[in-house]
């Protein structure tokens, strides 16, 4: 059971740097934007409430600006002067239209008017500036806080702009925004952010965008800029959101060198550390890319030939902020890939892990927190249980075991300590939930079992398979080591076998039948050794 612990919260919130976000709108006041307001009031055609009359006068007025615009630069294609003026007033609709993010009701009607096309039409305009207005448009439209409560219109709106090619337009409009002039670099974050707010009210645009555009390549080369800035941040989150839920996504990313390219971009921070939150926050996201893009077996081969396993080894020994990322990116890489496995133990990666096991973990502010620490725990848990896995005879498999037999079997102490902890925890969850069920909450078996996993029981299994590999070896005295620490704590080994048992009955058929049936015949032989 894979989980990228740290998930994307729902919204990217804007950095508090200036430097690092596009400069903030006006002060704005009931979610309208005031110079936007003042400007309408000015204007002839302002109109006191935000309704079909306003929305039909204000399309009317930007599809005639648009006409004269065309027709002006159709006749005067050398001569600016002449098409000058109708450039500035098509910038001026194109702002008043602004306005329409206080009305998210009428976007069917902007819609059915047929106003969609003729925007989009704008971001190939000749003139940077007037597609630099529509992206600034677009995200207004799109604005998270604008579509709350309002999903239908909202589906409305991103429906037309799939159908009528806004991915692939925005994309190709970012292949000529400059990072170096302040406006382009806002559109930039602008389009990101457009993009970001189709997928949430349209989760299938992840994977459309990657089908139809050239965004993940732009996203690559982005995050291989050595510069941090709030548009390197950014273009790391919506990697890491298109990567998160789609295989497709993943092995696409892979194919076009994305592992070797996002190692590189971890591999800056292996031995200093972040020197912002912002730049912290966007290294967590590029690690997230990468243990999403070692979901499919391909992509773990290449980040083995790419020395990721080396890499992510060097990280845990500078003992700096990506230390914990690290031991998350080889739990990733580990979980059913013999070849990762032994790849970390010929480069002696077992020193490194059982320091982390035995709880020498560096301290930060990060890594002071609580959850932080269990995290850990859990990710170097599942990381043992998988070189275990897929570590199954020869000489690695003796230096796996013999890490348990050293310094007088404290890897096993400290095994047993963390299986009383989860434990404890699990039990105390299950009392919970028989008390809820007293209490007339109905809940079904499966509700039941995740608010078990929830609350530690997959960890406690992990810890259950580890001890059914270390009884497997045969081994008396650390069988006796076993059974000892057991006795102290009033338990025996049935215990574990039923912890093992309920395993057992739980796994599921995601990797075919097959695979199930081998997973299960291994726990039976667990059981069967206890």
């Amino acid at each position: 059971m894979q989980q990228l612990h740290s998930n994307h919260a729902p919204k990217r919130k804007r950095s508090d740097d200036p430097s690092l976000s596009p400069p903030p709108s006006p002060p704005s006041s009931n979610g309208f934007d005031l110079s936007l307001l003042e400007a309408a009031e000015k204007s002839q055609s302002a109109v006191e409430v935000l309704d079909l009359r306003t929305l039909k006068k204000l399309v009317l007025s930007f599809e005639r600006r648009l006409r004269d615009n065309l027709e002006a630069r159709m006749k005067y294609p050398d001569n600016p002067d002449k098409f000058a003026e109708s450039e500035i007033e098509l910038h001026d609709d194109l702002q008043k239209l602004r306005i329409l993010a206080g009305g998210p009701d009428l976007y069917p009607d902007l819609v059915a008017l047929n106003a969609v096309p003729s925007l989009l039409g704008l971001l190939s305009h000749d003139n940077s500036d007037i597609a630099v207005d529509v992206v600034a448009l677009l995200q207004d439209l799109t604005d998270e806080d604008v579509l709350e409560d309002n999903d239908e219109p909202a589906r409305v709106l991103v429906d037309a702009l799939v159908e009528n090619n806004a991915l692939e337009l925005l994309v190709q409009n970012l292949g000529r925004l400059s990072e170096t002039d302040s406006d382009e670099s806002a559109a930039i974050y602008n389009t990101l952010a457009t993009i970001e707010n189709m997928i949430e009210v349209k989760p299938a645009v992840a994977e459309l965008v990657c089908e139809r555009t050239k965004l993940l390549r732009w996203l690559l080369s982005k995050i291989k800029v050595r510069e941090f800035d709030g548009n390197k941040q950014y273009a790391s989150e919506i990697l890491a959101i298109l990567l998160q839920n789609s295989a497709a996504n993943q092995k696409r990313l892979g194919q076009m060198n994305g592992v070797d390219i996002v190692l590189q971009a971890v591999a800056m921070y292996k031995s200093r550390d972040p020197k912002s939150s912002d730049e912290e926050e966007m290294v967590e996201n590029l690690f997230d890319c990468l243990c999403c893009l070692l979901m499919p077996v391909e992509n773990k081969e290449k980040f083995v030939k790419a020395e990721g396993v080396e890499l992510m080894i060097i990280i845990m020994k500078q003992k700096k902020l990506a230390y914990g990322s690290a031991i998350r990116a080889l739990d990733f890489a580990m979980t059913k890939y013999p070849s990762a496995c032994e790849r970390f133990v010929d480069v002696l990666g077992l020193k490194t892990a059982f320091a982390a096991f035995m709880g020498k973990i560096p301290v930060s502010k990060k890594n002071k927190k609580e959850r932080f620490q269990e995290e850990l725990e859990e990710r170097i848990i599942s990381l043992i249980a998988s070189l275990f896995g897929g570590i199954l005879r020869g000489s690695r498999r003796e230096r796996l075991l013999s890490k348990f037999v050293e310094n007088e079997y404290e890897k096993i102490d400290r095994l047993m300590e963390l299986y009383m902890r989860y434990s404890d925890r699990v039990k105390a969850e299950t009392e919970r939930l028989d008390q809820l069920e007293l209490d007339d909450l109905e809940m079904d078996d499966e509700e039941r079992y995740n608010r078990k996993l929830e609350s530690g029981l997959y960890t406690l299994q992990l810890i259950a398979v580890i001890l059914g590999h270390l009884w497997s070896f045969d081994y008396r005295r650390m069988r006796e080591r076993i059974e000892l620490l057991l006795r102290q704590q009033k338990l025996t080994r049935e215990n574990i076998k039923e912890i093992l048992q309920e395993y057992h009955d739980n796994i599921g058929d995601l990797d075919g039948p097959e695979e199930k049936e081998r997973a299960q015949a291994k726990i039976k032989r667990f059981i069967a050794s206890f």
